[in-house]
């Protein structure tokens, strides 16, 4: 299971751009990553796992902005397709078990 946290905050003065720099930092100390500068992922061992970690990212939203929260399998997560200037590139693997616990 994959948690994707997709988000568009506004930064136009100094509290929006603190909120959401504050938004990104507490999105990877959940342990999501960077995909692209508004695009994080996070692998889940379980629903009730991807459950747990959707609730903490609608807990820090910032009052401001769009914030999207998609959940998906492993399988479906692998059959995203990805390029860096056009070449094609696989996306990232989940970890293995041991590394998550």
């Amino acid at each position: 299971m994959w948690v994707l946290v997709m988000f568009d905050l506004p930064v136009i003065t100094k509290p929006q751009r603190k909120a959401a720099t504050e938004f990104r930092k507490s999105l990877i100390q959940d342990g999501f990553d960077m995909l692209q500068y508004s695009v994080y992922s996070r692998p889940c061992p379980s629903d009730e796992n991807a459950a747990v970690h959707v609730g903490r990212v609608k807990s820090i939203m910032p009052p401001n902005g769009q914030v999207r929260i998609l959940k998906f399998t492993d399988k479906q997560y692998a059959r995203m397709e990805c390029y860096l200037s056009r070449t094609a590139t696989k996306p990232e693997s989940q970890p293995s078990q041991i590394q998550l616990f």
